[in-house]
Protein backbone atom coordinates (compact mmCIF):
# COMPACT_ATOMS: atom_id res chain seq x y z
CA UNK A 1 0.00 0.00 0.00
CA UNK A 2 1.21 3.46 -0.90
CA UNK A 3 1.89 5.31 2.36
CA UNK A 4 2.97 8.40 0.41
CA UNK A 5 -0.59 8.77 -0.89
CA UNK A 6 -1.95 8.60 2.65
CA UNK A 7 0.56 11.16 3.92
CA UNK A 8 -0.28 13.51 1.06
CA UNK A 9 -3.95 13.37 2.01
CA UNK A 10 -3.14 13.89 5.71
CA UNK A 11 -1.00 16.89 4.79
CA UNK A 12 -3.97 18.36 2.94
CA UNK A 13 -6.43 17.56 5.74
CA UNK A 14 -4.43 19.79 8.11
CA UNK A 15 -6.14 22.84 6.60
CA UNK A 16 -9.38 21.91 8.36
CA UNK A 17 -10.54 22.47 11.93
CA UNK A 18 -10.81 19.54 14.34
CA UNK A 19 -14.58 19.98 14.60
CA UNK A 20 -17.51 21.05 12.46
CA UNK A 21 -21.21 21.67 12.98
CA UNK A 22 -22.28 21.44 16.62
CA UNK A 23 -19.04 20.21 18.19
CA UNK A 24 -18.79 17.18 15.92
CA UNK A 25 -15.33 15.65 15.53
CA UNK A 26 -13.86 15.66 12.05
CA UNK A 27 -13.27 12.06 11.03
CA UNK A 28 -11.29 12.92 7.92
CA UNK A 29 -7.75 11.94 9.05
CA UNK A 30 -8.98 8.90 10.96
CA UNK A 31 -11.01 7.59 8.05
CA UNK A 32 -8.23 8.19 5.54
CA UNK A 33 -5.94 6.05 7.70
CA UNK A 34 -8.57 3.33 8.06
CA UNK A 35 -9.25 3.32 4.30
CA UNK A 36 -5.53 3.02 3.62
CA UNK A 37 -5.25 0.06 5.96
CA UNK A 38 -8.23 -1.59 4.26
CA UNK A 39 -6.46 -1.32 0.90
CA UNK A 40 -7.78 1.89 -0.65
CA UNK A 41 -5.67 3.29 -3.49
CA UNK A 42 -4.70 6.94 -4.01
CA UNK A 43 -7.76 7.87 -6.14
CA UNK A 44 -10.10 6.38 -3.52
CA UNK A 45 -8.42 8.35 -0.73
CA UNK A 46 -8.64 11.53 -2.77
CA UNK A 47 -12.30 10.98 -3.63
CA UNK A 48 -13.24 10.39 0.01
CA UNK A 49 -11.32 13.48 1.12
CA UNK A 50 -13.00 15.73 -1.44
CA UNK A 51 -16.48 14.51 -0.55
CA UNK A 52 -16.04 14.52 3.24
CA UNK A 53 -14.30 17.90 3.44
CA UNK A 54 -17.31 19.75 2.02
CA UNK A 55 -18.84 19.88 5.50
CA UNK A 56 -15.67 20.91 7.34
CA UNK A 57 -14.56 24.31 8.59
CA UNK A 58 -11.22 25.92 7.82
CA UNK A 59 -8.40 25.86 10.35
CA UNK A 60 -8.62 28.75 12.85
CA UNK A 61 -5.73 31.22 13.04
CA UNK A 62 -2.53 29.85 14.53
CA UNK A 63 -1.90 30.61 18.20
CA UNK A 64 1.47 30.09 19.89
CA UNK A 65 1.73 28.28 23.19
CA UNK A 66 3.02 30.71 25.86
CA UNK A 67 6.66 29.97 26.56
CA UNK A 68 7.17 28.34 29.94
CA UNK A 69 3.50 27.48 30.55
CA UNK A 70 2.95 23.84 31.59
CA UNK A 71 1.32 21.84 28.84
CA UNK A 72 -1.46 20.61 31.16
CA UNK A 73 -2.57 24.19 31.84
CA UNK A 74 -5.46 24.30 29.35
CA UNK A 75 -6.69 20.72 29.39
CA UNK A 76 -10.38 20.58 28.61
CA UNK A 77 -10.52 24.06 27.08
CA UNK A 78 -12.00 23.77 23.56
CA UNK A 79 -10.63 27.22 22.69
CA UNK A 80 -7.07 25.93 23.23
CA UNK A 81 -7.04 23.73 20.10
CA UNK A 82 -4.85 26.13 18.01
CA UNK A 83 -2.42 26.68 20.90
CA UNK A 84 -2.14 22.98 21.69
CA UNK A 85 -1.61 22.34 18.00
CA UNK A 86 1.37 24.72 17.97
CA UNK A 87 2.74 23.25 21.19
CA UNK A 88 2.66 19.62 20.07
CA UNK A 89 3.99 20.37 16.60
CA UNK A 90 6.96 22.22 18.10
CA UNK A 91 7.46 19.46 20.67
CA UNK A 92 7.70 16.90 17.89
CA UNK A 93 10.29 19.00 16.07
CA UNK A 94 12.64 18.53 19.00
CA UNK A 95 11.67 15.05 20.22
CA UNK A 96 10.37 11.94 18.53
CA UNK A 97 6.90 10.46 19.02
CA UNK A 98 8.04 8.12 21.80
CA UNK A 99 9.55 10.96 23.84
CA UNK A 100 6.37 12.99 23.41
CA UNK A 101 3.88 10.21 24.09
CA UNK A 102 5.65 8.89 27.18
CA UNK A 103 4.81 11.90 29.41
CA UNK A 104 1.62 12.98 27.63
CA UNK A 105 -0.35 9.75 27.23
CA UNK A 106 -0.74 8.89 30.94
CA UNK A 107 -2.29 12.31 31.55
CA UNK A 108 -4.54 12.20 28.51
CA UNK A 109 -5.72 8.68 29.36
CA UNK A 110 -7.30 10.07 32.53
CA UNK A 111 -9.66 11.83 30.10
CA UNK A 112 -9.84 9.15 27.44
CA UNK A 113 -13.61 9.54 26.98
CA UNK A 114 -13.07 13.04 25.59
CA UNK A 115 -15.30 13.86 22.61
CA UNK A 116 -16.83 10.37 22.70
CA UNK A 117 -13.35 8.80 22.57
CA UNK A 118 -12.47 10.64 19.34
CA UNK A 119 -9.31 12.21 20.78
CA UNK A 120 -8.07 8.77 21.76
CA UNK A 121 -9.10 7.23 18.43
CA UNK A 122 -7.57 10.01 16.36
CA UNK A 123 -4.24 9.73 18.17
CA UNK A 124 -4.14 5.96 17.62
CA UNK A 125 -4.81 6.41 13.90
CA UNK A 126 -2.09 9.05 13.70
CA UNK A 127 0.38 6.67 15.36
CA UNK A 128 -0.57 3.96 12.87
CA UNK A 129 -0.18 6.40 9.98
CA UNK A 130 3.30 7.46 11.11
CA UNK A 131 2.50 11.11 10.36
CA UNK A 132 4.07 13.60 12.80
CA UNK A 133 1.87 16.63 12.14
CA UNK A 134 -1.31 14.57 12.29
CA UNK A 135 -0.11 13.10 15.60
CA UNK A 136 0.40 16.62 16.97
CA UNK A 137 -3.03 17.73 15.77
CA UNK A 138 -4.68 14.61 17.20
CA UNK A 139 -3.04 15.13 20.60
CA UNK A 140 -4.14 18.76 20.50
CA UNK A 141 -7.74 17.73 19.92
CA UNK A 142 -7.66 15.20 22.75
CA UNK A 143 -6.13 17.78 25.10
CA UNK A 144 -8.63 20.53 24.37
CA UNK A 145 -11.63 18.19 24.77
CA UNK A 146 -10.19 16.31 27.78
CA UNK A 147 -12.49 15.65 30.71
CA UNK A 148 -12.34 13.24 33.61
CA UNK A 149 -14.94 10.90 35.07
CA UNK A 150 -15.42 9.99 38.74
CA UNK A 151 -13.01 7.41 40.07
CA UNK A 152 -14.56 4.00 40.57
CA UNK A 153 -15.22 3.43 44.27
CA UNK A 154 -16.08 0.02 45.63
CA UNK A 155 -15.08 -3.62 45.55
CA UNK A 156 -14.32 -5.41 42.28
CA UNK A 157 -16.62 -8.41 41.92
CA UNK A 158 -16.36 -9.61 38.33
CA UNK A 159 -14.10 -9.98 35.30
CA UNK A 160 -17.11 -9.92 32.95
CA UNK A 161 -18.08 -6.53 31.45
CA UNK A 162 -21.64 -7.81 30.90
CA UNK A 163 -22.05 -8.25 34.66
CA UNK A 164 -20.72 -4.76 35.41
CA UNK A 165 -23.02 -3.24 32.79
CA UNK A 166 -26.08 -4.63 34.59
CA UNK A 167 -25.56 -2.11 37.41
CA UNK A 168 -25.55 0.89 35.09
CA UNK A 169 -29.19 1.21 34.01
CA UNK A 170 -30.55 4.53 35.30
CA UNK A 171 -32.82 7.00 33.46
CA UNK A 172 -30.77 9.88 32.08
CA UNK A 173 -31.65 13.40 30.93
CA UNK A 174 -31.54 13.78 27.16
CA UNK A 175 -28.41 15.24 25.57
CA UNK A 176 -27.46 15.48 21.88
CA UNK A 177 -23.83 14.28 22.04
CA UNK A 178 -22.41 10.98 23.25
CA UNK A 179 -19.80 12.73 25.42
CA UNK A 180 -22.51 14.77 27.12
CA UNK A 181 -24.54 11.63 27.85
CA UNK A 182 -21.42 9.90 29.17
CA UNK A 183 -20.83 12.75 31.62
CA UNK A 184 -24.45 12.61 32.78
CA UNK A 185 -24.27 8.83 33.19
CA UNK A 186 -21.06 9.05 35.21
CA UNK A 187 -22.66 11.62 37.54
CA UNK A 188 -25.43 9.18 38.50
CA UNK A 189 -25.19 8.06 42.16
CA UNK A 190 -24.69 4.39 41.32
CA UNK A 191 -22.04 4.85 38.63
CA UNK A 192 -18.81 4.82 40.65
CA UNK A 193 -19.91 1.70 42.52
CA UNK A 194 -21.00 -0.10 39.34
CA UNK A 195 -17.78 0.83 37.55
CA UNK A 196 -15.72 -0.43 40.49
CA UNK A 197 -17.38 -3.83 40.16
CA UNK A 198 -15.27 -4.62 37.08
CA UNK A 199 -11.89 -6.11 37.91
CA UNK A 200 -9.25 -4.64 35.57
CA UNK A 201 -6.01 -6.37 34.60
CA UNK A 202 -3.45 -6.01 31.82
CA UNK A 203 -3.89 -9.51 30.42
CA UNK A 204 -7.60 -9.87 29.69
CA UNK A 205 -9.69 -6.76 30.38
CA UNK A 206 -9.17 -4.92 27.10
CA UNK A 207 -10.04 -7.98 25.02
CA UNK A 208 -13.12 -8.66 27.15
CA UNK A 209 -14.33 -5.08 26.72
CA UNK A 210 -13.76 -5.28 22.96
CA UNK A 211 -15.60 -8.61 22.71
CA UNK A 212 -18.57 -7.26 24.67
CA UNK A 213 -18.71 -4.15 22.48
CA UNK A 214 -18.43 -6.03 19.19
CA UNK A 215 -21.00 -8.64 20.26
CA UNK A 216 -23.42 -5.94 21.38
CA UNK A 217 -22.95 -3.94 18.20
CA UNK A 218 -23.55 -7.06 16.08
CA UNK A 219 -26.83 -7.61 17.92
CA UNK A 220 -28.03 -4.00 18.07
CA UNK A 221 -26.19 -1.70 15.62
CA UNK A 222 -26.11 0.84 18.46
CA UNK A 223 -24.19 3.97 17.45
CA UNK A 224 -22.66 4.60 20.87
CA UNK A 225 -21.49 0.99 21.14
CA UNK A 226 -19.78 1.37 17.75
CA UNK A 227 -17.46 3.89 19.43
CA UNK A 228 -16.65 1.38 22.14
CA UNK A 229 -15.47 -1.08 19.51
CA UNK A 230 -13.21 1.44 17.80
CA UNK A 231 -11.93 2.96 21.05
CA UNK A 232 -10.87 -0.47 22.35
CA UNK A 233 -8.80 -0.89 19.20
CA UNK A 234 -7.28 2.56 19.79
CA UNK A 235 -6.27 1.67 23.35
CA UNK A 236 -4.57 -1.49 22.13
CA UNK A 237 -2.55 0.58 19.63
CA UNK A 238 -1.42 3.07 22.28
CA UNK A 239 -0.65 0.77 25.22
CA UNK A 240 2.86 -0.13 23.95
CA UNK A 241 3.75 3.58 23.98
CA UNK A 242 3.09 3.76 27.73
CA UNK A 243 5.64 2.86 30.38
CA UNK A 244 4.83 -0.45 32.06
CA UNK A 245 3.79 1.21 35.31
CA UNK A 246 1.36 3.49 33.42
CA UNK A 247 -0.52 0.75 31.54
CA UNK A 248 -2.75 -0.58 34.29
CA UNK A 249 -3.88 2.92 35.41
CA UNK A 250 -4.58 3.75 31.75
CA UNK A 251 -6.70 0.61 31.39
CA UNK A 252 -8.61 1.49 34.55
CA UNK A 253 -9.40 4.95 33.21
CA UNK A 254 -10.49 3.44 29.91
CA UNK A 255 -12.70 0.84 31.62
CA UNK A 256 -14.45 3.62 33.54
CA UNK A 257 -15.01 5.63 30.36
CA UNK A 258 -16.14 2.49 28.53
CA UNK A 259 -18.77 1.81 31.20
CA UNK A 260 -19.89 5.44 31.05
CA UNK A 261 -20.44 4.85 27.34
CA UNK A 262 -22.45 1.73 28.15
CA UNK A 263 -24.52 3.64 30.71
CA UNK A 264 -25.24 6.45 28.24
CA UNK A 265 -27.19 4.26 25.82
CA UNK A 266 -29.82 1.52 25.79
CA UNK A 267 -29.03 -0.85 22.91
CA UNK A 268 -32.06 -2.65 21.50
CA UNK A 269 -31.63 -6.09 19.91
CA UNK A 270 -32.46 -6.39 16.22
CA UNK A 271 -32.39 -9.37 13.86
CA UNK A 272 -28.76 -9.89 12.88
CA UNK A 273 -27.72 -10.41 9.25
CA UNK A 274 -25.77 -13.52 8.32
CA UNK A 275 -22.04 -12.89 8.73
CA UNK A 276 -20.31 -12.16 5.44
CA UNK A 277 -16.83 -13.24 4.38
CA UNK A 278 -14.08 -10.70 4.97
CA UNK A 279 -13.45 -10.04 1.23
CA UNK A 280 -17.12 -9.07 0.83
CA UNK A 281 -17.07 -6.90 3.96
CA UNK A 282 -13.92 -5.10 2.83
CA UNK A 283 -15.27 -4.52 -0.67
CA UNK A 284 -18.45 -2.98 0.72
CA UNK A 285 -16.57 -0.86 3.25
CA UNK A 286 -14.25 0.53 0.58
CA UNK A 287 -17.14 1.30 -1.76
CA UNK A 288 -19.16 3.65 0.45
CA UNK A 289 -18.52 6.86 2.37
CA UNK A 290 -19.84 6.32 5.90
CA UNK A 291 -16.83 7.20 8.04
CA UNK A 292 -18.11 5.25 11.05
CA UNK A 293 -18.64 2.09 9.03
CA UNK A 294 -15.15 2.32 7.53
CA UNK A 295 -13.52 2.76 10.93
CA UNK A 296 -15.64 0.01 12.50
CA UNK A 297 -14.70 -2.51 9.81
CA UNK A 298 -11.03 -1.58 10.10
CA UNK A 299 -11.14 -1.89 13.89
CA UNK A 300 -12.90 -5.25 13.79
CA UNK A 301 -10.40 -6.67 11.34
CA UNK A 302 -7.57 -5.49 13.58
CA UNK A 303 -9.26 -7.00 16.64
CA UNK A 304 -9.49 -10.34 14.85
CA UNK A 305 -5.85 -10.14 13.77
CA UNK A 306 -4.77 -9.68 17.39
CA UNK A 307 -7.34 -11.67 19.35
CA UNK A 308 -8.34 -14.37 16.88
CA UNK A 309 -11.83 -15.79 16.54
CA UNK A 310 -14.62 -13.67 18.01
CA UNK A 311 -17.60 -11.47 17.13
CA UNK A 312 -15.55 -9.25 14.83
CA UNK A 313 -16.88 -10.43 11.48
CA UNK A 314 -20.47 -10.34 12.76
CA UNK A 315 -20.04 -6.73 13.93
CA UNK A 316 -18.40 -5.69 10.65
CA UNK A 317 -21.21 -7.38 8.70
CA UNK A 318 -23.79 -5.44 10.70
CA UNK A 319 -22.00 -2.20 9.84
CA UNK A 320 -21.82 -2.78 6.09
CA UNK A 321 -25.38 -4.14 6.02
CA UNK A 322 -26.64 -0.92 7.55
CA UNK A 323 -24.58 1.11 5.10
CA UNK A 324 -26.01 -0.77 2.11
CA UNK A 325 -29.55 -0.38 3.50
CA UNK A 326 -29.16 3.42 3.59
CA UNK A 327 -27.99 3.70 0.00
Amino acid sequence: MNVEALHARLDDSARFDAEYGHNLASHLPMTLTALHRLGADAPRLAAFAVDYSRQLHGMPPAEPWPAGDPWQGRLGDPRAWPAYRSLFREWLLHEGPADLLQPVLPVLMRGCGAAAFHGLIRVAHAVDAGHANELADALAYWACRWFTLPDAAGKARTDDPAVAVQGLREPLPKAPLIAERMALAAAAPSFARAAAALRVDEQHTLERLAVWAASTYAQTADFTVLHLVTSAHAVRVLLPWLDEDARLPALRHYATAFLAGCASTQPRPRPAPKALAWPVILRRALAQDDEHVIKLVDGCREHERVHGKGPWRAAATRAVARAVARE
